[in-house]
């Protein structure tokens, strides 16, 4: 038999949300509700990583193809720092993975750098060269 769940998911989160404001937590589906709550915590941390990826490949193109440079690059650093800077408003305690996921985000971006300027992997530092204060930095452009 196919649940509420399984068929119907917005009827199903709008279903649980009427029973918890009701205070029926007899009816509850506890176990699922627990589930999506960290399901939303897991989709902050890969909004957040996604980000700094993004960034951090416009970063090394703006370092590495400075003859590339264009308003497209300007425009998505500065949208990309000010999306972190809001995601990180909204989640203050995502803060204490960023040492991490710069590292993990700065593999991903070489990668996407590769990918999008034709150059070889060694033609970009091995560590990211960067720290947070600089990524947000509105004033720092690399190179």
């Amino acid at each position: 038999m196919t649940t509420l769940y399984e068929s119907d998911f917005f009827a199903w989160t709008n279903r649980q949300a009427a029973l918890l404001r009701a205070g029926d937590l007899g009816a509850v589906d506890i176990e699922r509700i627990a589930e999506e709550i960290e399901s939303m915590g897991r989709r902050e941390k890969r909004e957040l990583f996604s980000r700094l990826a993004i960034l951090l490949m416009h970063l090394l193109k703006w370092r590495f193809q400075p003859a590339l440079i264009g308003n497209s690059w300007r425009a998505t650093i500065k949208v990309q720092r000010r999306d972190l800077l809001r995601l990180l408003a909204d989640n203050p305690s995502l803060k204490s993975q960023l040492p991490t996921m710069i590292v993990d985000a700065y593999g991903d971006a070489i990668l996407m750098a590769i990918r999008e300027t034709g150059l070889d992997e060694t033609a970009f530092p091995r560590d990211c060269p960067w720290g947070f204060d600089e990524l947000i930095d509105p004033d720092f452009w690399p190179g």
